[in-house]
């Protein structure tokens, strides 16, 4: 792993860090932690930089309030703050960084930003948000998914909209879980084919939504247009609009289905207001799941110190 060779770091850019194994028990420690949420004090005297270069809700809320939980301090810096903006290099960012704090996560465009810096620290580096990875929000759907169905291996769930990076995480730690990952998406929004993830579950992609959803226990979506789509708004939308979760679309589920969306939402577009609101989703426990999720990777990557 990058970065990680002299002295055991560990990394989380895209989430198939974790093995079967890890990700099982990521998963439980979780939900002990939604249970008692001061139950660990993993992170005392510990902080862990935050690097926003893109606009966050959930994911500052979540990680911030999570590391105080676990008795860590949090040092948020945004877009601009850091030399990095004038011409400082990543390496030279990531020596300085490694000398200061316990770990550093990074919101940011480019994954190819992301693994250079985790190839010049001694911390952990841990992704919050890249153009084609999402992973800390995957650990949510599936802690979420868990928390709902007990299980995760052979429940399928059925993504619709745009393959986003949200989707190929989904995609990844889905798949990685022993879940049943089925992706409909308009020729022109697809995942690349040739994404070929690791385990004991199964991903196939489609174009007609209710052929994804037929059987499918949980339906997921993402907003039509992302951050840097704005200039092609009317083109996503329209191509889209065959792939709104709503009311009929969840009755083409398997009985019981419920909505996930990652957020921030856009009712009447990707997802009807009836659907967002009412009873058949899980929503706000997935974004609230943010945060115990999140702390049991922290305490993951960063082990008790002697």
């Amino acid at each position: 792993m990058p970065g990680a060779a002299a002295t055991g770091t560990r990394h989380f850019l895209i989430g198939t860090e974790l093995s079967r194994e890890e990700l099982d028990a990521l998963l439980a420690r979780a939900l002990e932690l939604k249970a008692a949420p001061l139950c660990s004090d993993a992170l005392a005297g510990a902080s862990v930089a935050l690097i926003f270069e893109k606009p966050s809700t959930r994911t500052r809320l979540s990680f911030e309030a999570g590391i105080h939980e676990l008795g860590g301090h949090p040092i948020v810096l945004r877009a601009g703050e850091l030399q990095l903006a004038r011409g400082e290099s990543l390496r030279d960012t990531a020596l300085v960084l490694s000398r200061q704090v316990a770990a550093v996560g990074v919101r940011t465009g480019p994954d190819e930003m992301l693994a250079e810096l985790a190839a010049h620290s001694s911390i952990p580096v841990f992704n919050m948000l890249t153009a084609l990875h999402h992973p800390c929000q995957a650990l949510a759907d599936l802690l979420t998914v868990r928390e709902a169905l007990g299980r995760l291996d052979g429940v399928r769930l059925a993504y619709v909209g745009d393959g986003t990076n949200v989707a190929r995480s989904l995609a990844l730690l889905g798949v990685l879980a022993g879940m049943e990952i089925a992706i409909a998406s308009p020729p022109g929004y697809a995942l690349a084919e040739d994404l070929e993830p690791s385990g004991e579950g199964s991903l196939t992609l489609h174009t007609d939504p209710r052929e994804a959803v037929r059987g499918a226990d949980v339906l997921y979506t993402d907003v039509w247009v992302s951050m840097g789509d704005e200039h092609a708004a009317r083109e996503r939308r329209a191509a889209l609009a065959p792939y709104r979760i709503d009311e009929p679309l969840l009755d083409a589920a398997a009985p019981g289905a419920f909505a996930l969306h990652c957020l921030p939402a856009h009712p009447g577009e990707e997802i009807s207001e009836e659907v967002l609101y009412g009873a058949r989703q899980r929503i706000w426990d997935q974004a609230e799941n943010r945060r115990h999720a999140q702390k049991a990777l922290l305490e993951l990557l960063l082990p008790p110190r002697e």
